[in-house]
């Protein structure tokens, strides 16, 4: 079994961070290209404590194979397409690659800087036991999913984005940590609060928040 396969895939779920097409709700509030920079910091903060993991095996699940919008060099990052479907579809395409080539996989959001690496840890646990895992966000959705077994259909006709995404799920699928993640500028507000205390755990989104509007 080669390295790769014997390390679990955490696919990191994101679009790139193109102003006018991200962040739209956040856009609202603090204009689209401020958002777009965020967005590019939440990934790139989300994305270095995945690589952080060394269990982990970093994949960018992305709607294209372009990497520059997310300024990481091609040489440099495992991507895979999400495909073509609704978000529960393209959600289960890249689980169901993640399974075939290593037996489980999990998949976080892109907008969750600063996400305690022991909140993934303890997902990955739980999933060593069970064949789902779920971690809440305080919206009433969810920042993880992992699974070791994908039903068909698994992750259809959720309603995404509301506060019955977790409900509807929940049932099925043993719970990791709640976090939460950023889409609101409510979320932005809280997010700055949490980072003055360890501007560390999301160096690169603590400085698009202390920079220029």
């Amino acid at each position: 079994m080669s390295p790769e396969a014997q390390r679990v895939p955490v696919c990191v779920f994101a679009k790139p961070p193109v102003a006018g097409e991200v962040k739209t709700r956040l856009s609202r509030g603090i204009g689209a290209a401020r958002a777009a920079r965020l967005a590019r910091a939440f990934f790139h903060d989300t994305w270095a404590t995945v690589r952080a993991l060394p269990w982990a095996r970093p994949i960018l699940a992305s709607t294209t194979a372009d990497t520059s919008a997310f300024e990481l060099a091609s040489d440099d990052v495992e991507v895979w397409l999400q495909g073509p479907g609704d978000l529960g579809e393209r959600m289960e395409r890249i689980l169901a690659r993640g399974l075939a080539e290593a037996g489980l996989a999990l998949l976080i959001g892109a907008d969750i800087p600063g996400l305690p690496p022991a909140h993934l840890e303890q997902a990955r646990a739980v999933l060593g036991r069970n064949e789902a895992v779920l971690g809440r966000t305080e919206d009433g959705g969810f920042y993880v999913i992992g699974l070791s077994r994908l039903p068909p259909g698994l992750l259809a006709d959720l309603p995404w984005g509301s506060p019955d995404t977790l409900a509807r799920t929940e049932e099925r699928l043993t719970r990791a940590p709640s976090w939460f993640d950023v889409d609101e500028t409510d979320d932005l507000a809280r997010l700055r609060r949490r980072l003055a205390d360890d501007p560390r755990a999301a160096p690169q989104t603590w400085l698009a928040l202390s920079g220029p509007a």
